[in-house]
């Protein structure tokens, strides 16, 4: 039995577009895992999570309290989404529910994540995008990645 192919990281940055007129730089590193073949894993610093807003909750009693940050993860926020997804994203815009991605203007890409607490928009440079995917079609090419899923493992984490 052969070992595994090695997972892909890859830092790069991105800007997070916040208004018309403004933004702000930060470092993503995506992931990739052979063992995961279908799907790809964004982490971005958890000083950009979207918090929900306490006091937007008429139902918690500790509501005219004031608020404190919470915490977010140590490591950061994570997106986990499919590979073919991101790769449909820079030539065609692509995607429903949570995670959208499209072309920009010039050589960007955006990806759009949705949650309850908001949507982020982010903008890559697409030639970062394309080199990461070339380097997650090394360890597992495009097309054989059923080849690599290992069914049991996924179902038992599906129904834990």
């Amino acid at each position: 039995m052969s070992a595994a192919p090695a997972p892909v990281e890859q830092t790069t940055h991105a800007r997070l577009i916040v208004s018309t007129h403004r933004s702000a730089l930060l470092r993503v590193t995506l992931h990739y895992r052979a063992d995961d073949p279908l799907a790809v894993r964004m982490v971005f610093p958890a000083e950009y999570a979207l918090e929900p807003d306490p006091l937007d909750d008429p139902a918690d009693p500790c509501a005219d309290l004031p608020a404190e940050p919470s915490p977010g993860p140590a490591d950061g926020v994570e997106w986990v989404f499919a590979r073919q997804l991101l790769a449909a994203g820079l030539d065609l815009p692509s995607g429903e529910g949570d995670v959208h991605v499209r072309p920009a203007p010039g050589t960007r890409t955006v990806v759009e994540l949705r949650s309850p607490e908001g949507v982020a928009l982010l903008q890559f440079d697409r030639a970062d995008l394309r080199r990461f995917l070339w380097h997650s079609y090394l360890a597992v090419p495009e097309g054989r990645e059923l080849s690599h899923l290992d069914c049991d493992r996924a179902l038992a984490e599906l129904l834990a």
